[in-house]
């Protein structure tokens, strides 16, 4: 393991550049951090990375989800009022 000063891509220091103190959770920050080490970069470089990629992918939160929403064709319309779709729910499956 290499101990030092990171060398961080030089076009974020051509140009001023501004400093952003953010308070992460801790699983975050360990992913961010093993992610830094993994290609042995700064941690500000993976931040930055990701804040621009979901700057500018345009896509708002409906539609990076839309894949997981359910059809009104893709369920039963009488899902919640026939008793039928509610045979077996909340018992135990059997194990595998």
């Amino acid at each position: 393991m290499v101990f030092g000063v990171a060398v961080a891509p030089e076009r974020y220091y051509l140009e001023r550049v501004k400093t952003l103190t953010v308070k992460l959770p801790d699983p975050l920050f360990a992913e961010i951090s093993r992610a830094a080490e993994q290609r042995r970069v700064p941690k500000s470089e993976i931040a930055r990375e990701r804040l621009e990629h979901g700057a500018t992918t345009g896509m708002s939160l409906w539609q990076r989800m839309e894949d997981l929403v359910l059809r009104d064709d893709a369920a039963p319309c009488d899902l919640s009022s026939n008793k039928t779709h509610l045979a077996g729910y909340g018992k135990n499956r059997d194990r595998r």
